[in-house]
């Protein structure tokens, strides 16, 4: 799963800020103080929403047309969510790996002071494209 746009109603609240719901996700509600706060909050919603569709192994809804969607107390606005950068920033649990690799090359790095987690870690994204 790369990105995901969805559709999102930005509502003017009473007390200042903006309140947002997804037309798509009528339980994902979120709000913010100013019109970015309220979008990176939309944002983490979607992030937390999406972590419970995929624990549960359902699957996700398909964005609406945002063209079809009629706004009557708000304003539309297309919410991009980036799965991969949400996890970047919310899943730091570590698991251990084991691996394997000639002798020369583990003295070499040893010498080099380099840490294998850092390495590994810096080439997975670079090979994933992340």
């Amino acid at each position: 799963m790369k990105k995901l746009f969805y559709p999102a109603v930005f509502h003017k609240a009473e007390e200042g800020g903006f309140w947002v719901s997804f037309p798509d996700i009528p339980e994902c509600l979120t709000q913010g103080d100013d019109m970015t706060e309220a979008y990176e909050m939309a944002v983490e919603a979607l992030g937390l929403w999406m972590e419970d569709f995929e624990e549960n192994k359902e699957e996700l809804p398909k964005a609406s047309d945002p063209e079809k969607i009629q706004a009557e107390d708000g304003f539309l606005v297309v919410v991009e969510f980036d799965m991969a950068e949400y996890r970047r920033r919310h899943n730091f649990r570590a698991v251990k790996k084991t691996l394997t690799i000639p002798e020369w090359l583990n003295e070499a790095a040893g010498r080099a002071g380099l840490n294998f987690s850092q390495v590994l870690q810096e080439a997975l994204i670079q090979k994933l494209d992340l």
